[in-house]
């Protein structure tokens, strides 16, 4: 479990996060999105007690950030963007001195460096020096020294950053594997991947929450219209103006193909011309192929939620912090 309290950060008299407040629970997948400075590094770095905030604070676990730090450490697994490897170690060798610096020894050392060499998919490249990998193997084994001592709660930072489609799949599989039990955060610029993966999701833009909540409820709050697909087996000209007539219906834009007319149509949210255009071409003996909703994105809300990234750059985190982390 996660509770930040008014979380707040400066860097100098720069505001990188203004009063972040929110609850995350056991068994969650949240994304944690933004433009890049947007304040979701700061804000994982304030949750692992990297960074102190300026002021509010966090529960992570029943820990608060302030007054147990290293306690809170105990129970994070966290991925910064940065890869926290030494290259001239080899990956099993690297992952038994995390292990052991986070107290594991004996038999459950060797049992967590077993479960990270294969869930983490490193067993062909245990004995092979870090620099020597590629930047997928090197992605992977970042996320094995954030998995190596089993967290309760695990903070990713781009975890599927260098991956390859195969690999993308394998790791999505192995955090939703983790969340069965734990708490997960994930921040990415990949949506599509997020959209995926999580059921919930919380959009940071300049330092402050923007949103936080289901991509259905995040829809229904920020787009004001929506769009639905059809195909009917007649001339658009004779179709076209009879759909724009329709109420709520914004946009008609149309295709022809071998006779089939295919129509793009955007409508207020709050409307339903889908029910409409079935009536009208039952009406009409129109022939209709096809019809469906198109639901917006994840990419389409953030959009419209976030500023551009030049204008982002005005009230984030600072390009000193920031320079490497691109958040």
């Amino acid at each position: 479990m996660i509770e930040a309290k008014m979380l707040t950060r400066y860097y100098g008299d720069l505001l990188a996060v203004n009063k972040a407040s929110f609850s995350i629970s056991t068994g969650e997948i949240v994304g944690l999105l933004g433009p890049n400075a947007a304040g979701k590094t700061t804000i994982m770095k304030m949750l692992t007690t990297y960074l102190y905030p300026s002021s509010g604070t966090a529960l992570v676990g029943d820990k608060d950030i302030l007054e147990k730090p290293l306690e809170v450490r105990k129970i994070i697994g966290y991925l910064p963007e940065t890869l926290p490897l030494y290259p001239n170690m080899e990956v099993r060798e690297y992952l038994t001195f995390v292990g052991k610096a986070r107290g594991l020894k004996g038999k459950k050392l060797q049992e967590r460096l077993g479960w990270v060499r294969d869930r983490c998919g490193l067993t062909y490249v245990f004995r092979q020096p870090i620099g020597e990998l590629s930047k997928g193997f090197r992605q992977r084994t970042g996320i094995a020294q954030a998995l190596i001592h089993d967290p309760a709660i695990v903070i990713l930072d781009e975890p599927t950053s260098g991956l390859d489609p195969h690999q993308i799949i394998e790791i999505r599989e192995l955090i939703e594997e983790l969340a069965e039990k734990r708490t997960v955060v994930i921040s990415t610029h990949i949506l599509q991947e997020m959209e995926v993966l999580s059921e919930r999701f919380i959009i940071v833009d300049r330092g402050n929450i923007v949103a936080d909540g289901s991509l259905a409820s995040l829809r229904d709050k920020t787009l004001t219209t929506g769009r639905v697909l059809c195909s009917i087996k007649e001339a658009a000209a004779d179709v076209k103006p009879a759909l724009t007539d329709i109420q709520g219906v914004t946009n008609v834009a149309v295709s022809e193909d071998n006779g089939m007319s295919r129509f793009d149509i955007e409508y207020k949210r709050g409307s339903a011309p889908a029910g409409a255009i079935a009536g009208l071409c039952s009406e009409k003996h129109w022939k209709l192929q096809e019809l469906k909703e198109i639901p917006a994105s994840l990419e389409n809300v953030f959009l419209a939620l976030t500023k551009s990234e030049s204008a982002g750059m005005a009230g984030g985190e600072n390009a000193s912090e920031e320079k490497g982390d691109e958040s």
